[in-house]
């Protein structure tokens, strides 16, 4: 009895550490106000940014990916560059009406801009085609989505560089199938 006891306080703390460990991340999220937090405290909370995106306006904008296995990547647009910027916006940028703002022609930076960083890229020398997957938000609990970019390749079948963009996909996965 003693050890079925101390199993499920195993499992139990085991799940609380879980819970906190993935909460941890709202609540960082929630706790920068835009108009309040700066930049400083947006890199305390959630560390250096994947990427920084340089705005016409001279705002600049972090990336915040959460994959390979999230499926939200955050855009914070903070009002200046350095550590004495304000937090004017945040954004979870991999959304249905960001995926179909993508079209043909576009570039992989602009994609890049749009929806963070992909989960993986994938070439397929005989068509010759690269893909970028993110794992996305899906309406059943149990399965997986994800959302593909194709673009062509640049330089030729050898290339590893990604041209331009020549449609999106979307795919579900069921559990065990």
């Amino acid at each position: 009895m003693n050890s079925l006891l101390k199993s499920f306080a195993t499992a139990l703390a085991a799940t609380a550490a879980a819970i906190g460990f993935y909460g941890c991340d709202s609540a960082n999220l929630d706790a920068l106000q835009p108009g309040i937090a700066t930049a400083q405290e947006v890199r305390d909370r959630l560390g250096p940014p994947a990427a920084e995106w340089p705005n016409p306006d001279g705002s600049v904008t972090w990336e915040y990916p959460r994959g390979p296995e999230g499926v939200v990547c955050w855009m914070l647009t903070l009002s200046g560059p350095g550590e004495r910027g304000i937090l004017q916006k945040k954004e979870q940028v991999l959304t249905e009406e960001n995926f179909a703002r993508i079209e043909k022609g576009w570039t992989p930076q602009q994609v890049r801009r749009l929806l963070g960083k992909p989960k993986s890229e994938v070439k397929f020398p005989l068509k010759p085609e690269i893909v970028w997957e993110w794992r996305v938000a899906t309406v059943f609990p149990n399965n997986k989505a994800f959302f593909h970019v194709h673009f062509t390749v640049d330089g030729g079948k050898e290339s590893n560089t990604a041209g331009t963009v020549t449609g999106t996909s979307r795919r579900e996965e069921t559990p065990g199938g």
